[in-house]
């Protein structure tokens, strides 16, 4: 059977998208890649740089307890300053629309820049939490991005003096149950998914899939991943190329 054309591919997504009002979106690293926001598995992704520590070690609950300093300097350096000037891009303005034309019900993501929200995204479930969100450990006050961005070595709350801790999901933590729960019965119930920018490699984020139901499941990504079997259309392209002509 001859594999259909890229074009094809996109034209049946196209038809899918149009006919439905309830498409749920569920994204990795490869949604900010096109923003400039680094990912961390492709040859210059954060995994494949060269460190002292391998960045699982950096950016896991053990070290940041234990070598506070180093780990946020790791975490402004390559976290923070990557992705301070990322606006959001075609792809994540795309959905925001959809969720206006009440469309899109929800985006699921694995990244933790706000780009969702920053392009008008409201039901967005954030699997790894947020560089927006920071809190005292000790007295749980709220402090935003730029409180963080403005302090030199470990943030300290003004209030009582506590750590301040960047809401994300560090390695050796668990993922917030509620996030778990909205993002569950969000795939579960969709008619159309579509996966994107993400190689399926990180659980149980990627294990989430196995909850849709329907028989729209599609993979946006520019290799392949281990889920493209499953997959009702599999499209091996840019999310940019193809979210542009949707």
């Amino acid at each position: 059977m001859k594999e259909e054309s890229l074009e094809q591919k996109i034209a049946q997504l196209k038809e899918w998208v149009d006919a439905s009002d309830n498409i749920v979106f569920f994204g990795g690293a490869g949604v900010s890649t096109e923003s400039g926001i680094p990912d961390f598995r492709s040859p210059d992704g954060l995994y494949n740089q060269k460190y002292d520590v391998p960045p699982e070690t950096l950016l896991s609950h053990s070290y940041y307890v234990f070598n506070p300093e180093k780990f946020f300097a790791f975490y402004h350096d390559k976290i923070l300053n990557a992705g301070a000037a990322a606006k959001p891009n075609i792809a994540h303005l795309k959905l925001a629309e959809w969720e206006r034309q009440g469309k899109c019900r929800a985006v699921v993501t694995q990244n933790i820049d706000g780009l969702h929200q920053a392009a008008g995204s409201k039901t967005v479930y954030e699997l790894h939490g947020s560089v927006l969100r920071n809190y005292c450990e000790k007295c749980g006050k709220f402090f935003d991005l730029d409180y963080i961005m403005k302090s030199e070595g470990i943030p300290v709350c003004d209030a009582c003096g506590g750590r301040v801790k960047p809401d994300v999901v560090l390695y050796e933590e668990g993922l917030d149950q509620a996030t778990i729960r909205g993002a569950v019965e969000a795939i579960s119930n969709a008619d159309v998914l579509i996966i994107g920018g993400t190689s399926l490699a990180v659980y149980p984020a990627a294990g989430l899939i196995d909850y849709y139901r329907g028989n729209k499941l599609v993979l946006v990504n520019k290799s392949e991943t281990p889920r493209d079997r499953q997959a009702n259309l599999a499209i091996h392209a840019g999310l940019g190329e193809v979210f542009s002509q949707l």
